[in-house]
C-alpha cells in the first residue's frame, strides 16, 4: 500500500482524504482504497490558520505522524499531497518534494500566478516528476456521465459553467474558489482557448472564453445570492443542463490521486492545468480593463 503524506492543514480537504483512506468516520461506499496518510506537516496558513490546529488534532488521532517540517516527509512517504489553500505557497513547498523525485499532487488553486504554474512544471519536468492538480468538481459524477456519452450528445460546441466565486487576497479572482467553475468548463470543453473576455462586479464575474476551433465557452462565478455548481454543454446531438452534487466528489478525486501515485502518469495534463493558470489570470487583466478581450498567456 502507498505511503503518503501532507503538507500544510488548512483546508477540509486534509481530513477529508485522510477519513476515506483510512476507512474511519465515512460509510463505505466513500472508501478509497490502495494508500494511506501516514505523516504530515501541518505548516502555516494566511488563509485559514484558524483550521490548523483542529485538523492537527484529527489527524494525529487518526493515527497519522505530525512533522516539523515539510522535508521532514522525505524518506517516509512515496507521494505528497501539498494542501495549502494558499496557491502563492506551492512553489516553494513543491521545491524540495521535486529535488527529491517524489510524485506531488497539488491541490487547488495549482498557483496563483501564471509565473509561478510554469516556474513549478519547469522544475518538475527537469527532474522527471509528475505533478497532478485538479478541482473535485472536474470528476464529479454528472460531468463524467456527460463525457462518456460523447457519442450521444455530440461534439461539444460549446458550454457555460458556474461555480461559487468568493475571493481572497492570496489567491486573487478566481483563483481562489471560481477554479471549481473554470475546472468544469474546461472538462467540457477541452484545452485551447486563445482568449476571453471578463464582465466583474462585486457580485460576480462571467468570462467568456474563445477557443482556438471558433467554440464559445463561459464561466459564471457568483458572489451573491444562492450559490450552486453546475452547467449547460451544447452538443451537435443535444443541450444539457446539469447541477453537479457534491455527495461523492471528494471520493472521486481521491479514487484519481491514488491511481496517479500508483501509476506516475496523471489523469489530466499538467500542462491543461497551466492552461487553466492562464484563463484565470486572464480574466483579471479583462476584469481590470473594463472587459478589454485579453490573450491567454500561454
Amino acid at each position: 500500500m502507498l505511503k503518503l503524506g501532507i503538507v500544510n492543514f488548512d483546508t477540509s480537504h486534509v481530513e477529508q482524504f485522510t477519513k476515506r483512506l483510512k476507512r474511519l468516520d465515512m460509510p463505505e461506499d466513500q472508501w478509497v482504497d490502495g494508500a494511506d496518510i501516514v505523516a504530515g506537516c501541518p505548516g502555516t496558513s494566511r488563509v485559514s490558520p484558524e483550521r490548523v490546529p483542529g485538523y492537527t488534532e484529527s489527524l494525529r488521532n487518526m493515527g497519522v505522524e505530525i512533522v516539523d517540517r515539510p522535508e521532514d516527509l522525505i524518506g517516509k512517504v512515496d507521494g505528497v499531497l501539498i494542501e495549502a489553500n494558499d496557491g502563492g505557497v506551492h512553489l516553494e513547498l513543491a521545491k524540495p518534494f521535486i529535488e527529491a523525485g517524489l510524485s506531488l499532487y497539488i491541490d487547488k488553486p495549482f498557483a496563483s500566478s501564471l509565473a509561478d504554474a510554469k516556474e513549478l512544471v519547469r522544475l518538475a519536468e527537469a527532474k522527471g516528476v509528475s505533478l497532478f492538480s485538479s478541482s473535485s468538481l472536474r470528476y464529479g459524477t454528472e460531468v463524467q456521465d456527460v463525457l462518456a456519452r460523447h457519442e450521444e450528445i455530440g461534439r461539444v460546441i460549446g458550454a457555460d459553467a458556474y461555480s461559487p466565486a468568493s475571493t481572497h487576497e492570496r489567491n486573487p479572482g478566481l483563483y481562489h474558489y471560481g477554479v471549481h467553475g473554470v475546472e468544469t468548463l474546461y472538462a467540457l470543453m477541452g484545452p485551447g482557448c486563445k482568449s476571453l473576455t471578463c464582465t466583474c462586479v462585486e457580485g460576480g464575474e462571467v468570462v467568456t472564453g474563445l477557443w482556438e476551433d471558433g467554440r464559445l465557452g463561459t464561466m459564471r462565478g457568483t458572489r451573491a445570492g444562492a450559490h450552486s455548481y453546475g452547467f449547460t454543454v451544447w452538443g451537435e446531438k443535444r443541450v444539457e443542463s446539469h447541477a453537479i452534487g457534491t455527495g461523492v466528489i471528494y471520493r472521486e478525486l481521491l479514487r484519481r490521486i491514488v491511481q496517479f501515485f500508483e501509476t506516475g502518469e496523471a489523469p489530466l495534463c499538467i500542462h491543461t492545468t497551466v492552461e487553466i493558470m492562464a484563463f484565470m489570470e486572464a480574466a483579471l487583466k479583462s476584469a481590470a480593463a473594463d472587459g478589454a478581450r485579453v490573450a491567454l498567456g500561454v
